[in-house]
């Protein structure tokens, strides 16, 4: 449910441990009555007393009966054929992440963390703009990581000798009411970009995928805008993903992986002897 509401533009107003809480998509409200519970992936409307599944909030959303929700659910979400699948059945409660999150501090403290994105060329202005320090548990033992969170409000966690990530996995999106978009694999690859280009970075809509496997799903988004700027991996999978967003909107992608050719992302690009003042002069990078 949530995935489901950010492809439609919807972000929580507050999160309470397993619960968020939306302004209803069915009318204008100025309070939050709208409440997903994301361990068991219904939804309750408690200004109108209704609730259920995906496939019920399909069917009021877009006014239709189930065989229509269900083709409805599969355009939206793309590769998201659970919904499909698994409309008529019970909602199913995932194991608990044995990954939690202890506490969030602003702005970045901890000494190893700082040298960790100076040594990935990460400004200190655009680390504490975008990150935050995480403190997580892991296997009952605690530890610090730079964590970059998603629109879901999850978080990405890194460290030196960490990667990994909390619940729920999701992108991350920035709107800044552009008719472009830029989309990033990775949130170094968009940290970089970031640190290279400066306030430049706010004249285009940003998503970070956090991974590959959303980039399908997200093609909706993407394809509202004019111009598609596609910064991802320049191994097999990201070839994949270029060239089916190429073939669906011809003329209106670019692929700037050109410009980090050699190298497995912008992210590896950027650490390596001059790379920046490259990018500053390239004509191939939009800003």
């Amino acid at each position: 449910m949530v995935e489901l509401l950010a492809l439609l533009d919807y972000a929580p107003d507050k999160i309470r441990g397993n619960d968020y809480w939306y302004r209803s998509p069915f009318r204008g409200e100025h309070h939050a009555s709208f409440k997903v519970n994301i361990s068991r992936n219904i939804w309750y409307d408690h200004s109108e007393g209704i609730g259920g599944k995906p496939v019920d909030f399909a069917m009021r959303y877009f006014s239709c009966g189930l065989s229509d929700a269900l083709i409805k659910l599969s355009s939206v979400t793309s590769l998201h054929n659970s919904l499909v699948e698994k409309a008529s059945q019970p909602a199913f409660v995932p194991v608990e992440n044995r990954l939690s999150i202890i506490d969030v501090i602003q702005p970045l403290q901890n000494r190893s963390l700082l040298e960790y994105l100076e040594k990935r060329r990460i400004s200190q202005s655009t680390a504490q703009k975008f990150c935050k320090e995480v403190v997580y548990e892991n296997n009952g033992k605690r530890y610090r990581a730079i964590g970059f969170k998603n629109t879901a409000g999850g978080y990405e966690l890194r460290s030196e000798n960490f990667k990994g990530s909390s619940s729920p996995k999701y992108v991350t999106w920035f709107d800044n009411s552009a008719n472009r978009i830029s989309v990033f694999e990775g949130f170094f690859d968009f940290l970089s970009w970031q640190t290279i280009t400066g306030s430049a970075g706010q004249t285009t809509n940003v998503l970070v995928l956090n991974s590959l496997s959303f980039f399908t799903r997200s093609l909706l988004l993407q394809e509202k805008h004019n111009q598609i700027h596609l910064f991802l991996d320049t191994d097999t999978a990201g070839r994949k993903c270029v060239a089916e967003a190429q073939k669906r909107n011809p003329g209106k992608v670019e692929d700037q992986s050109h410009a980090y050719k050699g190298f497995k992302d912008l992210s590896e690009w950027h650490m390596s002897e001059n790379s920046a003042q490259e990018l500053r002069h390239s004509r191939g990078i939009r800003r």
